[in-house]
């Protein structure tokens, strides 16, 4: 692939009116199998875009703290989201209306109660993972009638802030990152961890699985995107881990996605930059300048068309939802 492709993904930006821009921060973003996108926001609101106009369909009233993570259903028909204290909702995005609340932060209804970070719907739908400052990863309930009821608590180990969670694509294990650089994944079966990786030196921002699940990248502090091969053999075995390094972001690298097709990666950066990344290069094939911190990128979950990079939309420090396609590439 040629980096003169990847000029044409800025010459077909789309900018959303900025008469619905978010009035802080957007801290996560998600591109929805209904060609929409998602936008979570420090401003406290959560919205739903029209990928093809770039304009609001629905939005959620504001909560009074910052929304700070944000998990979509691969139909496209939910989005979890967890506010700053602790308070996670379940938006059927269908119907416009919040089927699940849950407080994980009140002790009073759970001793041990840990308030969630960072969350993440599994993909079959039934549970959804939480973070926490205990470095556990939590598993609820995302049931509508019994939404938040504590189910397990994984255990890392490791007491220190878990800032990402995400569950594999076919939903059998799920990755932590925590504030001291290290990545763990549990199987969710057995309730167990069956990798540790201590790639980085920072914290760990944020993870993204390949698509076919063989695959996990990490994004941290200490400016790298690491690669690792989390391949599970018949017998237990984990894979080989850490296999490649990306390194060109001057600053935290606080966001990454892959393509469906497992060609490319993208990041965003407190650089200020969005870079693409080959990932059989092992190297950055473009760079886009952007205005301030870019806190959330996320690829379009179509696949891409024959000769093309395909799509991504990003949200940051202007809080502003921007989609970006090569030539050629459909929403």
């Amino acid at each position: 692939m040629s980096s003169s492709a990847l000029v044409d993904v800025r010459k077909n930006k789309v900018l959303v009116n900025t008469r619905f821009s978010h009035s802080d921060e957007i801290w996560a973003v998600a591109w929805t199998a209904n060609s929409t996108a998602v936008s979570a926001s420090a401003d406290g609101t959560v919205k739903q875009w029209d990928s093809t106009s770039g304009q609001v369909s629905m939005s959620r009233p504001p909560h009074n703290l910052a929304i700070i993570s944000l998990s979509v259903s691969p139909d496209g028909k939910f989005a979890l989201y967890n506010g700053l204290d602790g308070t996670t909702w379940l938006w059927d995005l269908e119907t416009d209306t919040v089927v699940g609340r849950h407080e994980s932060y009140d002790r009073s209804a759970v001793q041990g109660a840990e308030p969630s970070w960072s969350v993440s719907l599994n993909p079959n739908g039934t549970t959804y993972a939480g973070t926490s400052s205990a470095g556990n990863v939590n598993i609820y309930s995302a049931n509508p009638d019994s939404f938040g009821t504590r189910q397990a608590v994984l255990t890392s180990g490791r007491s220190r802030h878990g800032m990402d969670c995400v569950h594999s694509p076919d939903g059998t294990r799920v990755a932590l990152s925590n504030e001291a650089g290290q990545v763990f994944i549990f199987d969710l079966e057995s309730q167990a961890v069956t990798s540790t990786y201590s790639s980085h030196a920072m914290c760990v921002r944020s993870l993204a699985w390949s698509y076919d699940g063989q695959l996990l990248l990490t994004a941290s502090d200490d400016k790298r995107l690491i690669l690792h091969d989390v391949r599970s053999t018949p017998s237990g075995k984990p894979g080989s881990g850490a296999v490649a390094t990306l390194t060109g972001h001057s600053s935290w690298v606080l966001s990454t996605s892959i393509s469906p097709d497992g060609r490319l990666a993208v990041s965003g950066s407190a650089d200020k930059t969005i870079k693409v990344w080959d990932l059989s290069a092992r190297a950055a094939v473009s760079t886009l300048q952007e205005s301030g911190e870019v806190w959330s990128v996320a690829w379009s979950p179509k696949p891409p068309a024959p000769g093309s990079v395909g799509a991504f939309v990003t949200g940051g420090q202007d809080g502003h939802v921007r989609w970006w396609r090569s030539a050629g590439a459909g929403v």
